[in-house]
């Protein structure tokens, strides 16, 4: 035969009241633990970046004559802040800015970003008006059709592969130009 337990009101007002406490601390640790993984996926995509900048910077002087390259230009206007993973350009007959960005997973979120990077780019750097603007979305590992989803959008696509960068659009590829 089962025992029977008598439960006052108060006992299950602290009851509820207890549980309420340990759903409010597991949130709180729930908010630390994806502020932690978001800290991390940052630093890799830092590590992204730095692992592939030496091929980066020479592609992108050799193949698009490119004559100031900065990584991870970081700018602030007007109360907003903008921040490149890589920033080049070249003055003269080449007068193009490219902007790279660069994700450790590359999602389809991340052509819309770029493509809003390369539309406001001359609100936060008026001083390089007047160049065409050109997009290189790379990445270590790319959703399913999200690398062919950038090449229609105008971008220039990019893997990252044994510290080497290595553009995958394909021959004879005319980006668009902002």
């Amino acid at each position: 035969m089962a025992a029977t337990t008598d439960l006052s009101w108060d006992d299950l007002k602290a009851m509820i009241a207890a549980l309420a406490e340990q759903s409010r601390e597991t949130d709180r640790q729930l908010r630390e633990l994806k502020r932690q993984i978001g800290g991390l996926g940052d630093k890799f995509g830092y590590f992204a970046e730095g692992m592939a900048l030496p091929t980066m910077e020479r592609l992108l002087r050799r193949r698009f004559h490119m004559e100031i390259v900065n990584p991870r230009s970081r700018i602030r206007k007007d109360g907003r802040e903008r921040e490149y993973d890589v920033l080049a350009w070249a003055n003269g007959k080449v007068n193009t800015v490219v902007v790279v960005e660069v994700k450790s997973r590359v999602k389809r979120e991340a052509i819309g970003q770029l493509i809003e990077q390369l539309e406001t780019l001359f609100d936060f750097l008026p001083e390089l008006k007047g160049k065409a603007r050109v997009g290189i979305l790379a990445g270590i590992d790319w959703d399913a059709g999200v690398e062919e989803e950038a090449q229609a959008a105008g971008l220039y696509t990019a893997r990252i592969r044994d510290e080497m960068f290595e553009l995958t659009t394909p021959k004879g590829f005319k980006p668009r130009r902002w």
